[in-house]
């Protein structure tokens, strides 16, 4: 059996200024995002985690890493955890985007949709189901506990998959930064045990 706990990053400046940030290289958390990554791993800290993995993007990993040192553990960065190829979107504001032809059938059937230069939505859902299941194969045993910080499209393509969610309305899933999402999967059952938990996020933005 392995217990997935899908880790969304923390708060950044390109989420406060309606920027899509993709797989841009220096987007680090903002300091609401320091504190929801502290926030996480006191979360997380009695959680009896094997490894704690990650995109390789600056954001995720200064979110995985309090997760990991709270365990005695080192983040191991993985490629395959990164952010969807948005192509030429990454950078733009969502405001803009909104007003592409694109826009209008990511929302209607994202199952269709190959952003310019980039990533289809079918070929991202692949891509990090076939890394989960390698990082189960990494971890046998009973109860074997990992946690993955990633991004909000990717844990959503993710739960859609192993909930049996058309990708089509994988959307209607929320993820938020700080979130925890969490899967427990044995030979082929599948329960989703939480759903973007803000417990952690909220609780260190009141601070």
């Amino acid at each position: 059996m392995t217990i997935l706990h899908l880790i969304r990053h923390g708060h950044n400046e390109y989420i406060e200024k309606g920027l899509l940030a993709g797989r841009l290289p220096g987007v680090h958390l903002s300091e609401r995002g320091k504190r929801q990554a502290e926030s996480l791993a006191r979360a997380t800290a009695q959680v009896p985690l094997r490894a704690v993995y990650a995109s390789p993007l600056e954001r995720t990993m200064e979110t995985a890493r309090p997760i990991a040192e709270a365990h005695g553990l080192e983040v191991a960065p993985r490629p395959e955890l990164i952010e969807i190829g948005y192509g030429t979107w990454q950078g733009r504001s969502f405001k803009v985007l909104r007003r592409r032809k694109l826009w209008r059938t990511l929302l209607a059937a994202p199952s269709l949709v190959r952003f310019p230069q980039g990533e289809s939505f079918m070929e991202a859902q692949a891509r990090v189901v076939t890394e989960l299941e390698a990082l189960r194969g990494l971890h046998p045993g009973k109860r074997a506990t990992i946690a993955c910080v990633t991004h909000a499209d990717i844990i959503k393509l993710a739960i859609a998959h192993y909930l049996g969610l058309p990708l089509d309305l994988f959307r209607r899933l929320v993820v938020e930064p700080g979130s925890i999402t969490s899967l427990v999967i044995e030979d082929a059952q599948i329960r989703l045990l939480r759903l973007n938990d803000t417990h952690a996020a909220n609780l260190a933005g009141s601070l």
